[in-house]
């Protein structure tokens, strides 16, 4: 009987650890609400899952992804099967430029959990940083089409905005009516996106990136794009992106001196930064914008 008693608890343990899931959606948006300082203090009061995994978001929300790596890797050890913490080791490499890693990771944590959004968001940039804008544009739309209770706010947020993106991309290299059909749909996914979440830092430079690189037919303004942006980086002082984005608006207005220092702002904090080192070489496959009104 006792040795009955063992097998049952061995492989009550053995199953609920296979199932043993957080509260994503809660626990995303808790680390979006408190500051790091918050997240930290009660990791180390109580060292939970939970607060491991919060304590990891956080330090993707301070750029930190190395540090986020490690809390993330920290999980997995102990909880092998937890998707969530998966996803944070790839999220945290995608951050550190190592796609391929990431991409990995990413497609086998949607294998085995279809509905966990936040891959879906992540494989997303990775696939818009591969030039893949069609693949960026199907996980998108899927975390859109889920709808806003499936999703933490934050990643639903960023798929109107990585949508936007994408599309804006496939019409810039696509014919004259990839430009009508999806140059047109970026706006419209901006204003959206900046309907749910207003101050949000990726909000904020989506739409100045918009302002920036739009034809004036179609909504391009310059000093809407440089207000947006500024915002953006007052936002998130360590937002690289958007230091590139300004940078090339000096560009085109002739000041190669501030050119020069807020694209070398970008690639002090984040030197693999691809769109820093696109607008540097010269290469423009994420658009670069010249000297021309």
């Amino acid at each position: 009987m006792k040795k009955f008693i063992y097998l049952l608890l061995v492989f009550f343990f053995a199953i609920s650890g296979k199932c043993f899931a957080l509260e994503w959606k809660d626990l995303h948006e808790k680390a979006d609400k408190q500051s790091f300082a918050q997240s930290l203090t009660v990791y180390q009061q109580i060292p939970s899952i939970e607060n491991s995994y919060v304590l990891g978001l956080a330090y993707l929300n301070q750029h930190q992804d190395k540090e986020a790596e490690s809390i993330f890797m920290k999980i997995l050890e102990n909880n092998p099967t937890l998707i969530e913490a998966k996803w944070g080791v790839a999220e945290s490499l995608r951050r550190q430029h190592k796609i391929s890693e990431a991409q990995n990771l990413l497609n086998e944590v949607l294998k085995k959990q279809p509905e966990f959004y936040p891959a879906a968001i992540s494989l997303a940039y990775a696939k818009y940083i591969q030039m893949d804008f069609e693949g960026s544009v199907r996980l998108a739309k899927r975390v859109i089409e889920a709808g806003r209770e499936n999703s933490d706010l934050s990643n639903y947020v960023r798929a109107y905005c990585i949508y936007a993106g994408a599309k804006g991309m496939i019409a810039h290299y696509g014919g004259p009516l990839s430009k009508l059909i999806n140059g047109t749909a970026a706006k419209p996914n901006l204003d959206k996106a900046e309907s749910l979440q207003p101050d949000s830092p990726g909000v904020l430079f989506g739409l100045g990136s918009f302002y920036l690189l739009a034809p004036k037919l179609v909504g391009g303004d310059k000093v809407k794009s440089e207000e947006y942006i500024k915002k953006a980086i007052k936002a998130d002082p360590d937002f690289a992106d958007a230091y590139v984005r300004l940078a090339q608006l000096y560009k085109i207005k002739g000041d190669t001196v501030m050119f020069n220092k807020y694209l070398n702002k970008a690639l002090e904090i984040d030197p693999g930064n691809e769109l820093a080192l696109d607008s540097k070489s010269g290469a423009c496959k994420y658009i670069c914008v010249g000297g021309e009104e």
